[in-house]
């Protein structure tokens, strides 16, 4: 009378992988930090991280240099950033160069520093050597201080 269906489920449906670390913010984490998936953080990091992917929180405050595939920051971050994909929410605070392919900064979001384009390709060692390294890394392709206030004014300080 009731049959269970024997439908698959849709395709990546149980591929999501595990879920993320988090660190919430109750919690203060002196080291480094290192994770081959997600991590989330709320709380307070003194120390470099590595991950694929991080979501600094809006109560995070990060002092230290992250390298992942993709960051998103809500939060604040003291230190460099090295990641394909960078998102600056418009709660973010970073002091420190971003270096990136990806980034995105949304109306609000304060950053102090050089931003980098890395290229998507890299030079061979023999024509880094020949020109002496690649321009495209040693110059900045721009440098923020202050923020946008919602109507798009300017703010220093």
């Amino acid at each position: 009378m009731f049959l269970k269906s024997k439908k698959s489920p849709p395709a990546g449906a149980g591929a999501a992988g595990p879920p993320p670390s988090i660190i919430s913010a109750a919690m203060r984490l002196i080291g480094d930090l290192v994770s081959q998936g997600e991590v989330q953080i709320d709380g307070t990091v003194e120390g470099d991280i590595r991950a694929k992917s991080l979501l600094v929180g809006e109560t995070a405050d990060i002092k230290g240099e992250i390298l992942a595939e993709t960051v998103r920051v809500h939060g604040r971050i003291d230190g460099q950033i090295k990641a394909r994909v960078v998102h600056l929410a418009r709660t973010a605070h970073v002091a420190g160069d971003v270096w990136h392919e990806s980034l995105s900064i949304e109306t609000g979001a304060f950053i102090e520093g050089n931003c980098k384009r890395m290229n998507e390709r890299r030079e061979t060692p023999a024509a880094e050597t020949a020109t002496g390294g690649t321009d495209a890394l040693s110059a900045p392709a721009a440098r923020i201080v202050g923020a946008a206030s919602p109507e798009g004014k300017k703010l220093f300080g």
